[in-house]
């Protein structure tokens, strides 16, 4: 849809402090709106094209639950520090076993206590296969929740915030799980670290980096084409479903958050309704902004995903 047809069709979001005014496209909002009315729960997505403004936004500003995407700004304030100086890229941690998470695909847990294992590993390992002990290790070496808290203020996100063993946050984190965010907020986020303008630039495109490596590729990346690259993060708990993803398209990038709350489907299956949802706005979102590169999944792919 050419941007000025969009102009007359949309009306202007608020002024965010993490990203510019949106043009919303009414049509698109429609759209997303049926998907999301297909999930037994609460959905918020919030969506921009980053050439043109054009996209949509649905509860967009309401906080929901992280999970794990509350990894993202774990990153970046462990890349902060590395920035000041704190410790290096190749800095060797030692790992204890007060560090255990207990999760079934947490490959740190495996870990003998005092095994040595390079800053830039945990950092990777974190993000690109979510893994729930090196972010424990990561939020307690940059100083805590509290610590990414204060630096998410002084960076204008008001909304997002680390629950977990974070001092005087039990009782939203009984709410919210390990951390809250809004779609909008979380999908910014993502903008200005790829665009350099959260860290330094040499930061930026490492953490870039280790978001375009996702394993968990099962939801929305699997309805794009392999050989487009997309940054991306997950989070999964019984009641919410989430991904933020900022899509390099020959069309020119975009960013999209999709998060449930409140899921009468809880089940862990690539049926559940959340999954689903993930999936259908991906590929509706492929489909909207770069229309001459059609793209379906083969047959049997979903043999091929974790």
């Amino acid at each position: 849809m050419p941007l000025l047809l969009a102009l007359l069709l949309s009306f202007a979001a608020p002024l965010s402090a993490q990203g510019p005014a949106l043009v919303r496209d009414a049509d698109l909002e429609r759209r997303l709106q049926a998907l999301a009315a297909e999930v037994e729960g609460d959905v918020g997505i919030y969506v921009r094209h980053l050439g043109t403004g054009r996209g949509a936004m649905l509860r967009a500003d309401e906080l929901f639950p992280t999970a794990s995407m509350i990894k993202v700004p774990i990153l970046l304030k462990t890349f902060d520090l590395m920035e000041q100086g704190a410790f290096a890229f190749d800095t060797s941690l030692v790992w204890a076993d007060s560090l255990r998470y207990g999760g079934e695909d947490d490959l740190f847990d495996k870990l003998q206590a005092g095994a040595k294992v390079p800053l830039n590993q945990v950092t990777m390992a974190m993000i690109t296969s979510s893994d729930n002990a090196a972010s424990l290790w990561l939020q307690a070496l940059v100083g805590g929740g509290e610590a990414i808290n204060t630096w998410l203020a002084a960076n204008g996100f008001d909304s997002t915030r680390v629950n977990s063993r974070t001092p005087g946050r039990r009782e939203i984190w009984q709410k919210y799980g390990w951390g809250q965010t809004t779609p909008r907020e979380i999908a910014e986020m993502v903008v200005g670290l790829r665009e350099g303008r959260l860290i330094s630039r040499a930061a930026s495109e490492a953490m870039y980096r280790h978001l375009t490596r996702i394993h968990w590729n099962a939801e929305a990346l699997s309805q794009l084409p392999p050989w487009v690259q997309a940054a991306s993060k997950q989070g999964a708990v019984n009641r919410s479903r989430s991904e933020v993803v900022l899509v390099n398209a020959p069309t020119g990038d975009y960013v999209f958050a999709v998060i449930t709350k409140n899921q009468t489907d809880q089940s862990w299956t690539p049926a559940n309704q959340g999954y689903v949802l993930l999936r259908k706005v991906s590929a509706l979102l492929w489909r909207e902004f770069a229309p001459e590169h059609p793209y379906t999944p083969p047959p049997n792919a979903e043999r091929y995903v974790p």
